[in-house]
């Protein structure tokens, strides 16, 4: 009798210890599951929206606009073609320094056919010929001063040693800091060809390059400014929308778009020579 009470006192022994354990271990249970879980809460981020650069309007100009456009050859020493690399260097620190913007091809028609710039001071630099020294000597000094320049090509010279590759005008042209124009296949005298052969030069130069350097060629540049009635007219029916010559002074609409005039930078000139060349007012 006394053993059956002792087991009947030991088995209530252990029915409430077990029950105290689950009535101890229950709320740590609840607790666990009613708290969220740390990996499962998203923290909201306050949404910053993005600034959006937008570009200056243009400025309307009330007299007609006289546009700076320098014609360099070479980046070298030598002949009167050709401009050492310090002076062109100086020569683009100034531009740089006095605040000059300086315009693209699809600006500088902008500017010409709409009578608009996009600040005060714009001037447009072109190169001749398409020589090697514009990827060895006149690149490095565009690249860290964020200027642009445009290279008329002679697209039938770009295997010759001077002048530049295709590969190497592709290169040039990543660098976002050059665009590229027609200067012809030949570099012939247009004035004294046949309408023809004129058209001839100038259409399959504007192919050339829209071809290679997927692009829409909008400007001429005639070899040595030479150019006549003929010349101007097949201009415009090639799809040209402005050429350039060698004749001295800024440019105006008033030339006629096919008849622009250009700023020669000779070697040896000073800055404050340069200074003088370039100085105009747009109003």
């Amino acid at each position: 009798m006394r053993r059956k009470w002792w087991m009947i006192s030991l088995l209530g022994i252990v029915l409430v210890t077990l029950g105290g354990l689950a009535f101890l271990t229950h709320p740590l249970t609840t607790n666990e599951r009613s708290r969220p879980a740390q990996h499962n809460q998203i923290k909201e981020k306050s949404a910053t929206p993005k600034k959006v650069r937008t570009a200056k309007p243009w400025i309307k100009l009330k007299q007609p606009l006289k546009l700076p456009i320098l014609m360099y050859h070479s980046i070298s020493s030598g002949n009167q073609l050709r401009v050492p690399k310090q002076q062109f260097a100086a020569e683009m620190a100034y531009l740089k320094d006095h605040h000059y913007r300086t315009l693209t091809t699809a600006e500088a028609i902008r500017a010409l056919t709409t009578n608009q710039i996009p600040q005060k001071k714009v001037v447009w630099v072109t190169l001749d010929d398409a020589y090697k020294d514009n990827l060895t000597h006149m690149l490095p000094v565009l690249e860290p001063t964020k200027l642009h320049a445009t290279i008329n090509v002679i697209t039938g010279f770009t295997h010759k040693k001077n002048h530049l590759s295709l590969a190497e005008m592709k290169q040039m042209q990543a660098t976002g800091r050059v665009d590229f124009a027609s200067h012809t296949v030949q570099h012939l005298d247009l004035s004294s060809l046949s309408a023809t052969q004129q058209r001839q030069e100038m259409i399959n130069s504007k192919v050339w390059l829209n071809r290679h350097l997927k692009q829409s060629t909008t400007m001429l540049c005639y070899p040595a400014g030479r150019n006549n009635a003929t010349t101007r007219r097949l201009a415009k029916a090639t799809g040209y929308q402005l050429a350039l010559t060698t004749t001295e002074g800024f440019a105006q609409m008033k030339q006629g778009r096919y008849h622009l005039s250009r700023l020669r930078i000779t070697p040896g000139m000073s800055t404050t020579t340069f200074a003088d060349l370039i100085q105009v007012t747009n109003q």
